[in-house]
Formats: structure tokens, sequence, C-alpha cells
């Protein structure tokens, strides 16, 4: 008998240091509200760059309103592909929208989310110029999209996390479509890193021999002042595809 009550008393003394645990677990991950920064990442310097309810920040490229078909809703920054004429272009204005502010030495975090067979970009380093037609021309672009569907997915250089047309996101960790991706982007001078659902997937440096060479065999031949900046607007690419964005977050270096 006396070891029954032993065992028994073994047993629920580890019951309860394993229910200890897991609350203890528990109460360390505490659920964050969307589009908000914790009080750590206050006093770490962190701002919002997207507040889950408006555009407020962000507007077109080249002017100071913001297309239409960008919108907000449930605490999403989207772009609104639905309404599209007959011959299957979209009705409404979209294009290229940037921060307001210009960032240098900064890391961002943002979550992303691609519609099937979609395309679009976070463009970073975005010079202003009115000879200039689209940010891309002036910044790199970290490309968004569905390796699985979009036929500029059979490049390697042109999957999700790579710096568009020049660098591989090596390894590979984007989630399959409709489900959300966290990227964090880091740029501190010439350096520059994509990071993709927790990996570093990309790590190179602006204006070395290397870039330098990998322009001449890139989509940027032809745009002299592609790359050459180090301050600039942050930008979210119109692709024509839909894309979802939330918990976009900004700290300087």
């Amino acid at each position: 008998m006396l070891n029954r009550f032993l065992s028994l008393c073994v047993i629920l003394a580890a019951f309860a240091v394993s229910t200890a645990f897991v609350l203890k677990k528990e109460k360390a991950t505490p659920v964050v509200a969307l589009n908000t920064l914790t009080a750590e990442e206050k006093a770490a310097g962190w701002i919002l760059l997207f507040d889950g309810k408006t555009t407020k920040g962000w507007r077109n490229y080249n002017k100071q309103t913001i297309g239409e078909r960008w919108k907000v809703a449930d605490g999403v920054l989207y772009l609104d592909v639905s309404n599209k004429n007959a011959d299957g272009f979209q009705v409404g204005g979209g294009g290229d929208i940037i921060t307001e502010a210009e960032y240098e030495n900064y890391e961002m975090r943002i979550e992303w989310k691609i519609a099937k067979c979609g395309n679009s970009g976070i463009i970073y380093h975005i010079h202003e110029d009115a000879s200039i037609r689209y940010p891309w021309q002036t910044g790199p672009e970290l490309q968004l999209i569905d390796n699985d569907c979009h036929p500029d997915a059979k490049f390697e250089n042109r999957r999700a996390c790579s710096l568009y047309d020049m660098y591989v996101a090596t390894p590979q960790t984007a989630k399959p479509v409709g489900e959300w991706n966290k990227v964090r982007l880091v740029c501190k001078g010439d350096l520059v890193e994509h990071w993709l659902n927790g990996k570093k997937v990309v790590s190179t440096t602006m204006g070395s021999a290397e870039w330098n060479a990998l322009i001449p065999k890139s989509k940027w031949k032809d745009h002299p002042k592609f790359g050459t900046f180090r301050k600039g607007h942050i930008g979210l690419q119109d692709h024509g595809d839909g894309i979802s964005f939330r918990n976009i977050k900004l700290r300087k270096l």
C-alpha cells in the first residue's frame, strides 16, 4: 500500500511540474495584437509604418495621392484586384506605393501574403525623380512571388525573397500561397540582408565588385541610377496581382 501511495505522489508531482511549465511557457509568449508595438519594441526604437486602419504614411511614387485599389480591411493593407474589365485588365488606380519618409540604416519587419500565381515586391533605397517612371528603376527589390505558379519563379534569382534578378534567396523558406510570411530587411551602409521566416537568405554588399559584375547581366543594365542610393523611400509594388501586408515595423540602426 505504501509503495502505491508513493507512486501516486510521484505521478501527481510530475503532473504539477509539467502543468506549471506549460503555463509559464504560455505566459512567456503572449499574443500581440496586429499592427501594434510591444513595450520592449517601443523601448528599442521601433516605429509602425502601417497603423492597421488607414493608408496614412503611404503614397504613389512621384505623387502625393494613393491609388484607390490600395485598401485596408481587418488590419491588412492590400491591393484590390477584383475589379477587371472585359479584357481582364484592372479597373481603377493602383500603382507602386512608397513611404512618405526616407530611411537610411535600418531594420524593417513586415508580413506578406501573396495571391495564387501572384507577383509583387518590397523595394528599398527608392529615389524620387520626375524623369524616372518606376521606383524599381532606382532601388533594389526584395521579391515576393508564388514560387509554385508564377512563371518568373522559374529563374532562381526571381524566387521569393531573392534580390530580384541578382541574388538567389537560399535556403528557400517561403510558405504556400494563402499563408503569411515574415520578412526582415536589414540595410546598414552598403550591407543588405534579406531574411525570410527566420532564415537569412540573402547577404550582399552594394557597390562591391560582385554587385557591379551582376548589374550588366540583369534587368538593371539600362538603368544607371539603380542601386546607387543608400537612403530612400521604401515601396510596395503593384504588379497587378493580389498582395497583402501587415505588421510593418522599422527601427533605425
